[in-house]
Protein backbone atom coordinates (compact mmCIF):
# COMPACT_ATOMS: atom_id res chain seq x y z
CA UNK A 1 0.00 0.00 0.00
CA UNK A 2 1.26 3.19 -0.61
CA UNK A 3 1.50 6.22 1.77
CA UNK A 4 -1.21 8.54 1.38
CA UNK A 5 -0.91 12.11 -0.05
CA UNK A 6 0.81 14.68 2.20
CA UNK A 7 -1.86 16.25 2.41
CA UNK A 8 -4.03 13.72 3.99
CA UNK A 9 -1.76 13.18 7.04
CA UNK A 10 -2.30 17.06 7.61
CA UNK A 11 -5.30 17.19 9.71
CA UNK A 12 -4.89 21.23 8.30
CA UNK A 13 -6.57 20.07 4.78
CA UNK A 14 -9.72 18.87 6.21
CA UNK A 15 -12.69 21.30 7.01
CA UNK A 16 -13.81 19.00 10.25
CA UNK A 17 -12.12 17.87 13.21
CA UNK A 18 -14.11 15.81 16.39
CA UNK A 19 -12.41 14.80 19.48
CA UNK A 20 -13.64 11.08 20.35
CA UNK A 21 -12.77 9.23 23.35
CA UNK A 22 -11.07 6.10 23.13
CA UNK A 23 -12.29 3.21 25.32
CA UNK A 24 -10.66 0.54 27.08
CA UNK A 25 -12.82 -2.21 25.24
CA UNK A 26 -11.77 -0.92 22.05
CA UNK A 27 -8.11 -2.87 22.26
CA UNK A 28 -6.84 -5.80 21.27
CA UNK A 29 -4.44 -8.28 23.06
CA UNK A 30 -1.40 -6.35 21.71
CA UNK A 31 -3.09 -2.81 23.43
CA UNK A 32 -3.91 -1.33 20.28
CA UNK A 33 -6.94 -0.09 19.47
CA UNK A 34 -8.72 -2.98 17.21
CA UNK A 35 -9.62 -2.85 13.67
CA UNK A 36 -13.58 -2.89 14.21
CA UNK A 37 -12.81 0.09 17.23
CA UNK A 38 -11.16 1.94 14.58
CA UNK A 39 -14.04 1.61 11.77
CA UNK A 40 -16.30 2.98 14.76
CA UNK A 41 -14.75 6.12 15.75
CA UNK A 42 -14.45 6.68 11.82
CA UNK A 43 -18.50 5.99 11.99
CA UNK A 44 -18.82 8.29 14.91
CA UNK A 45 -16.61 11.30 12.87
CA UNK A 46 -18.60 10.48 9.86
CA UNK A 47 -21.90 11.06 11.68
CA UNK A 48 -20.80 13.66 13.27
CA UNK A 49 -19.62 15.37 10.28
CA UNK A 50 -22.47 15.00 8.31
CA UNK A 51 -24.63 16.81 11.08
CA UNK A 52 -22.55 19.48 10.94
CA UNK A 53 -22.64 20.27 7.25
CA UNK A 54 -26.56 20.91 7.90
CA UNK A 55 -27.09 19.94 4.03
CA UNK A 56 -30.18 20.44 2.49
CA UNK A 57 -32.29 18.91 -0.74
CA UNK A 58 -32.48 15.50 0.16
CA UNK A 59 -35.44 15.15 1.39
CA UNK A 60 -37.70 12.07 0.41
CA UNK A 61 -34.06 10.66 -0.17
CA UNK A 62 -31.62 8.07 1.76
CA UNK A 63 -27.96 7.69 1.60
CA UNK A 64 -26.12 4.63 1.52
CA UNK A 65 -22.21 3.78 2.21
CA UNK A 66 -21.17 1.60 -0.92
CA UNK A 67 -17.85 1.20 0.09
CA UNK A 68 -15.29 1.88 3.14
CA UNK A 69 -11.47 1.59 2.74
CA UNK A 70 -9.69 2.23 6.27
CA UNK A 71 -5.80 2.26 5.80
CA UNK A 72 -4.01 1.89 8.96
CA UNK A 73 -0.48 3.67 9.12
CA UNK A 74 0.07 3.83 13.31
CA UNK A 75 -0.44 1.98 16.30
CA UNK A 76 -3.47 3.83 18.54
CA UNK A 77 -3.61 3.60 22.36
CA UNK A 78 -6.42 4.43 25.11
CA UNK A 79 -6.42 6.23 26.70
CA UNK A 80 -5.60 8.96 24.23
CA UNK A 81 -8.60 10.55 22.50
CA UNK A 82 -8.83 10.44 18.49
CA UNK A 83 -9.28 13.15 16.47
CA UNK A 84 -11.13 12.52 13.66
CA UNK A 85 -10.86 15.03 10.31
CA UNK A 86 -13.16 14.54 7.88
CA UNK A 87 -13.45 16.16 4.43
CA UNK A 88 -15.72 15.46 0.89
CA UNK A 89 -13.48 14.31 -1.77
CA UNK A 90 -14.79 12.96 -4.99
CA UNK A 91 -18.36 14.49 -6.41
CA UNK A 92 -19.81 12.37 -9.11
CA UNK A 93 -23.52 12.12 -10.29
CA UNK A 94 -25.30 9.97 -7.77
CA UNK A 95 -22.25 9.08 -5.38
CA UNK A 96 -19.83 11.47 -3.11
CA UNK A 97 -16.85 10.31 -1.24
CA UNK A 98 -15.68 11.25 2.38
CA UNK A 99 -12.12 11.68 2.79
CA UNK A 100 -10.97 11.51 6.87
CA UNK A 101 -8.23 10.78 8.63
CA UNK A 102 -7.50 9.99 12.51
CA UNK A 103 -5.14 12.10 14.85
CA UNK A 104 -3.26 10.21 17.97
CA UNK A 105 -1.14 13.20 19.64
CA UNK A 106 -0.45 14.70 16.27
CA UNK A 107 0.44 11.65 14.47
CA UNK A 108 -2.14 10.18 11.50
CA UNK A 109 -3.01 7.00 12.53
CA UNK A 110 -5.29 5.91 9.76
CA UNK A 111 -7.47 6.96 7.13
CA UNK A 112 -10.59 5.98 5.79
CA UNK A 113 -12.44 7.09 2.47
CA UNK A 114 -16.34 6.10 2.38
CA UNK A 115 -18.32 6.43 -1.29
CA UNK A 116 -22.00 7.22 -0.46
CA UNK A 117 -24.78 6.86 -2.40
CA UNK A 118 -28.15 8.68 -2.92
CA UNK A 119 -30.86 6.45 -3.22
CA UNK A 120 -34.95 7.52 -3.58
CA UNK A 121 -38.11 5.25 -3.84
CA UNK A 122 -37.16 3.94 -7.66
CA UNK A 123 -33.47 3.38 -6.96
CA UNK A 124 -30.17 5.17 -7.18
CA UNK A 125 -30.88 8.66 -8.14
CA UNK A 126 -28.69 11.99 -9.03
CA UNK A 127 -27.83 14.21 -6.06
CA UNK A 128 -29.86 17.58 -5.94
CA UNK A 129 -28.58 20.90 -7.12
CA UNK A 130 -29.11 22.23 -2.96
CA UNK A 131 -27.23 18.95 -1.82
CA UNK A 132 -24.41 19.01 -4.32
CA UNK A 133 -23.79 22.68 -3.66
CA UNK A 134 -23.49 21.77 0.31
CA UNK A 135 -20.84 19.08 -0.69
CA UNK A 136 -18.88 21.34 -2.74
CA UNK A 137 -18.83 23.70 0.49
CA UNK A 138 -17.06 21.36 2.53
CA UNK A 139 -14.14 20.16 0.26
CA UNK A 140 -11.01 18.79 1.76
CA UNK A 141 -8.15 21.25 1.01
CA UNK A 142 -5.26 19.36 -1.10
Amino acid sequence: MPRPAPHRLDPASYPHRETIQTRFQDLDVLGHINNVAMAGLFESGRVRFNRAMNLTGWSGHRWLVAKLEINYLGEGFFPDDVEIASGIGEIGNRSWSILAAAFQKGECIATADVVLVMSASGGLTELPPEFRAGLEAHRIRA
